[in-house]
């Protein structure tokens, strides 16, 4: 039996500008398809044919003798394709039509560059796990959400703790949990001045993780694990931000996160009961993957019990807590991916380099800055009255990373913001005041050397490579306590 394709136009005719549902629902096929899928079901006896570029070997094969078995299989492959294309193309249609206002389809501003249009964001046979309250999501945006969400509830699953994420290119430029600020860290991460701080564990959440990189964190996507409160609304509202995702907002934090970019800042309200799939799919250059969804739990007392040196070490609690953080902020950062982590906190996150060891000096450089924004002398800048907290932020940046401009025109935008200009730090300044650093924590590194040099005391990572051996030594050479992970956390 030969078959034909469905003589229905269905994709030429929904192609069209505006068709009714009348018109698209006319062009269904039902008998064509139905054919097919017969004739595809018995291919062990019957060859079927659903592509006219198939007839000319076909015809050649049949002259030689007959088809083979080998043939017949493929044609059964292509018709089922064939027919599972022409379903989902129909189901596009509906749910374009019946569930397209967000239910189960958004339309995105534009793709990861604007112009690649169309773009979509859409989910089968449930609901999206997320609502627009505000604003209009960009593709970007809504990688940033997808990964953004599952970092900040897999922290509070696993500490018990408001978590907070800021996230800047499909990686988090911070992360936290809201454990209480000192007078410092306030004055550090510009919270000092905001009432009601200290009573809401989540704006201290967001504080800390916009406060780990804030040069990182400007136009950022924030995740938060728990309901908006107007502290935290109110702490948002000052600060350059794209949008933000969350479980839920209070009638006072979603009226003044509203008013936010004129009304335009990206409010998406999250679904806490979702739980996504266990394979994932994408689809690169025309080639679609699959693989089992990165679902491994993170736990204090569970990932970190295997200790390689010293031996009979124990780790203790805020160690742990904060080895926690920053592994799961390695599970969502782009590989190659290494992180510090100090009193709940995120303070270095390196990403997204091919090489490891420029992962562990991009961290290690960002940690050192963030020590050095606790310097009495980057406390107690004299700033010029009206300067922006973004430019704020630039010029501290400048000053704590040793890279202040000497002279010309970028000299005179830094000295342009202060009262009294700050004298740059000496290398000897530098390296006496980064010499107080504690404890921090630090997975996922090959150099050893690098981690030590910026305070690291717990070292959490995989092991398996020939150098395993001379890794542990070394760490313990230098007084670090080696963690193994069982687990390696690559994210692409």
């Amino acid at each position: 039996m030969i078959n034909r394709p469905p003589r229905y136009p269905f994709k030429e005719t929904i192609s069209k500008i505006n068709p009714t549902m009348d018109e698209a629902m006319e062009n269904v096929d039902i008998g064509g398809v139905t054919l097919l899928r017969a004739a595809a079901k018995n291919h062990n006896r019957v060859t079927v044919l659903s592509d006219p570029r198939d007839y000319p070997s076909f015809l050649d094969e049949l002259e030689s003798g007959g088809v083979s078995e080998k043939s017949r299989n493929s044609y059964a492959l292509k018709a089922f394709e064939h027919t599972a294309d022409y379903d989902t193309a129909i189901a596009q249609f509906l749910r374009r039509s019946y569930a397209g206002n967000g239910e189960q389809q958004i339309s995105l501003r534009y793709g990861v560059n604007p112009h690649q249009k169309p773009a979509t964001a859409f989910i089968e046979g449930t609901k999206l796990p997320f609502k627009v309250l505000s604003g209009s999501p960009g593709y970007i945006n809504v990688l940033d959400i997808l990964s953004a969400w599952p970092l900040v509830k897999e922290l509070k699953q696993a500490l018990g703790i408001a978590a907070a994420t800021s996230f800047k290119h499909v990686s988090p430029a911070g992360a936290a949990i809201g454990l209480p600020l000192t007078d410092s860290e306030k004055k550090v991460f510009m919270v000092d001045d905001l009432d009601g701080l200290d009573e809401s564990p989540l704006a201290m959440a967001y504080a800390r993780a916009r406060g780990s990189d804030r040069l990182s964190s400007f136009g950022d996507i924030i995740a938060l694990s728990d309901k908006v409160d107007a502290v935290t609304a109110r702490l948002i509202g000052r600060e350059v931000s794209d949008g933000i995702c969350a479980p839920g907002f209070t009638s006072e934090a979603l009226e003044i996160l509203s008013k936010k970019k004129g009304g335009k800042y990206l409010i998406l309200h999250m679904d806490e009961a979702y739980e996504p799939p266990p394979i994932e799919t994408r689809t690169v250059f025309g080639v679609t993957m699959q693989q089992g969804r990165n679902d491994i739990k993170i736990t204090p007392k569970d990932t970190f019990s295997t200790i390689a040196t010293p031996k009979n070490a124990t780790v203790p609690d805020p160690a742990l807590r904060d080895l926690t953080i920053a592994t799961v902020c390695v599970k969502y950062q782009q590989s190659n991916s290494v992180c510090f982590a100090f009193n709940g906190q995120v303070i270095g996150a390196g990403s997204g380099q091919q090489s490891r060891i420029h992962c562990t000096r991009l961290a290690a450089s960002k940690s050192d800055t963030w020590w050095m924004r606790f310097h009495e002398r980057t406390l107690n800048l004299k700033w010029k009255k009206g300067v922006k907290r973004p430019d704020k932020s630039n010029a501290i940046d400048l000053l704590c990373s040793n890279v202040v401009p000497v002279s010309g025109i970028e000299r005179e935008d830094f000295e342009k913001n202060f009262d009294e200009v700050p004298t740059p730090f000496t290398s000897e300044e530098r390296e006496a005041w980064l010499a107080k650093k504690t404890d921090v924590a630090f997975p996922f590194t090959d150099n050893v050397f690098v981690a030590a040099r910026s305070g690291a005391k717990y070292i959490a990572a995989p092991l398996g490579s020939q150098a395993d051996q001379a890794v542990i030594a070394t760490a313990e050479a230098l007084g670090i306590t080696f963690i193994e992970q069982s687990t390696r956390l690559f994210h692409h």
